[in-house]
């Protein structure tokens, strides 16, 4: 397994933050805890995904005191996913570790993750032995979820895993070539490949605060799993309309029957007549949507606008970039795409 150079750390800590005031002075002990229990050289990034509270100052006089820590600002509040990718964009170990800030995700097993990373796996991800702290139908809608998501798409996407894991550079430089708009980390991780294993793990209830996934998140965050990794919606849109048709055409030919042998059953009546072309203009909505669906999130990456913004940085080198180097490319992208990355990269770096 790589080992750091004396310029640039072997692990880098990666933790989005949105509002976590009361439970920082908690996460940041047991953080230093992990960072002396480290065999190599280590970073802490933290994103601020646009917090109103004491967040900024209390991360911001963390990084003055320890210069192991680093503070990125964005500009607003772009997302969890989109604030992970933030720091994955930033950090520069040979092992970069994705954690959330509400100590459900215990500091301490790391150095599990670290362990199997050191026999020779790439991507080491903490699973859930344990769900403590959330409620059963928190539970039960992430089980028929993730059951849902892995019959319908070709990706190997672990059950009862979240964001928490260990992913090797390399992996890493291929992950950063990923710019896509809608995100759904825990899957582009799964798409990517690798070795990849388990570690299981007891998550804990939150610490202090307020959970931010409300339910109205979970399921935007589902539905990005699924649209960006699946055309089953598409094809059952394609089969619902397929079997509305094989329907009409059945009836049309009981009505030639009818009207052949005398007209029986052909009495008119405005309420069947309301009722098949309510069903019908609601099926056809439903439908368009989805196809609507695919489309908007085409329209979205054709802007090409920037994942997220940076406000403000703080204990990095001066030549510290907020995106990925694009000649780093494991795909072998064109030259002009290369070169449209890398001007993207020198704006957002400004």
């Amino acid at each position: 397994m790589p080992t750091a150079s004396a310029d640039t750390p072997c692990f880098s800590i990666v933790i989005p933050v949105l509002n976590e005031a009361l439970v920082l002075p908690a996460l940041l002990a047991r953080i230093d805890g992990l960072l002396d229990s480290l065999d190599g050289t280590s970073e802490v990034i933290f994103i601020d995904d646009g917090s109103t509270d004491a967040t900024p100052e209390m991360l911001s006089a963390r990084v003055r005191a320890d210069p192991r820590y680093r503070y990125v600002q964005l500009s607003r509040n772009f997302g969890h996913q989109a604030a992970i990718s933030a720091g994955v964009d930033l950090a520069e170990g040979q092992a970069v570790i994705i954690m959330d800030a509400d100590l459900q995700d215990p500091p301490e097993v790391v150095l599990e993750l670290v362990a199997k990373w050191r026999q020779g796996f790439q991507i080491v991800y903490a699973q859930r032995a344990a769900r403590r702290g959330e409620s059963r139908f928190k539970r039960w809608t992430a089980h028929l979820f993730y059951s849902g998501l892995r019959r319908i798409t070709s990706v190997d996407i672990p059950h009862n895993v979240g964001d928490f894991r260990l992913v090797d550079r390399r992996v890493i430089q291929a992950f950063r070539s990923m710019r896509e708009r809608d995100r759904f980390v825990r899957g582009m991780f799964g798409w990517l490949g690798f070795r990849q294993t388990a570690v299981p793990f007891e998550r804990q209830g939150r610490a202090a605060g307020q959970t931010k996934y409300p339910l109205l998140k979970m399921v935007r965050l589902a539905m990005n799993g699924i649209v960006s990794f699946s055309d089953a919606p598409l094809q059952l849109a394609l089969w619902m309309g397929f079997a509305v048709s094989v329907g009409a055409l059945l009836y049309g030919v009981y009505v030639i029957a009818s009207a052949l042998t005398g007209g029986h059953g052909l009495v008119a009546g405005w309420a069947s007549t309301i009722v098949v072309v309510s069903f019908l203009c609601g099926l056809n909505m439903m439908l368009t949507g989805v196809v609507g669906l695919y489309v908007g999130r085409i329209h979205a990456e054709v802007k090409g606008r920037p994942l997220y913004v940076v406000n403000e940085q703080a204990g990095f080198d001066p030549v510290a970039r907020a995106e990925p180097e694009p000649a780093a490319d494991p795909f072998g992208l064109p030259d002009a795409l290369v070169d449209q990355r890398r001007r993207l990269a020198q704006f957002a770096a400004r």
